[in-house]
């Protein structure tokens, strides 16, 4: 690596650094209930700390998108790092408030959060903005596209998200909401390994140069169908499988302890899952 290389890095890192803290105070902005440093330090509430550690992770995750691809000068570059900076912050604090409303819509997930400090809501809120960060980065990525395309591939895996949060619940012989309700982390740790899945399948299918919505929606037509049908795969390749000789369900729903170790086996199983379809597809 040249002198001139690094100094273009370091350049492009302090940028993406800039919108970095520009995306914490806006997410501090848009949560008014409560101060983090207080939560975090004076009351030690584990699941804020996850719910915010994933958005930090995710904004990362957001903001990679654009560094994608070939430079095109680094002015050119600069402005596009800026405003398409500036627009994964937007989507995917919009789309966290979005799933917070439509995925976990039984309750408030601030008074799970903040009041109750349910660990399996802020998993779960961890997982929901690391799965819209690889969505929101796949959809900013490569060269051809524009802001319309962008939009309209967040649009069309933000509905993949919560058609693969859907299922999720149909298959699974119990309530998701039920068992956040009363704080089964074991499940919030299963279901944000389904989120962050999906946002890698979804982030694969989207990601890279815009041919045409032709070619570009069939591919990620083509991924979206594997991706769902690969949840009750391994949802059973995991109960019967990995974990031979027990049921996962009862591990997870019907202890008097539910056992996280499980949900953390059936999490890891759907990211790797959803990595192995990618390399593979």
């Amino acid at each position: 690596m040249t002198l001139d290389q690094t100094a273009t890095g370091l350049v492009y890192l302090l940028s993406v650094l800039v919108l970095f803290v520009i995306g914490k105070w806006i997410y501090d902005k848009l949560h008014p209930r409560f101060v983090l440093r207080d939560e975090l330090l004076e009351k030690d509430n584990l699941a804020l700390a996850l719910a915010v550690a994933g958005y930090y992770f995710g904004l990362i995750i957001a903001l990679g998108g654009m560094l994608e691809g070939p430079s095109q000068g680094l002015l050119e570059d600069l402005i596009d790092i800026g405003f398409y900076g500036l627009l994964a912050i937007v989507l995917l604090n919009f789309s966290s408030w979005i799933n917070d409303k439509i995925i976990l819509a039984k309750f408030s997930n601030q008074k799970e959060i903040i009041d109750d400090q349910n660990a399996g809501t802020g998993i779960i809120e961890a997982g929901n903005h690391l799965a819209v960060g690889l969505i929101v980065a796949g959809a900013i990525s490569g060269q051809g596209g524009d802001l319309m395309t962008a939009l309209a591939f967040w649009i069309i895996g933000q509905t993949i998200l919560i058609l693969g949060s859907v299922l999720y619940n149909l298959i699974t012989p119990f309530d998701i909401h039920d068992e956040i309700e009363r704080d089964n982390v074991a499940v919030g740790v299963a279901f944000a390994g389904v989120l962050v899945a999906l946002g890698n399948v979804i982030r694969q299918a989207i990601a890279g140069d815009f041919f045409s919505w032709q070619e570009n929606l069939t591919e990620l037509a083509a991924f979206a169908a594997f991706g769902l049908i690969l949840l009750p795969v391994v949802r059973w390749v995991t109960d019967k499988i990995l974990l031979p000789g027990a049921s996962l369900t009862y591990e997870l729903v019907h202890q008097d302890k539910p056992n996280i170790g499980a949900g953390a086996i059936e999490a890891t199983t759907y990211i790797a899952a959803s990595f192995l379809l990618g390399w593979v597809v």
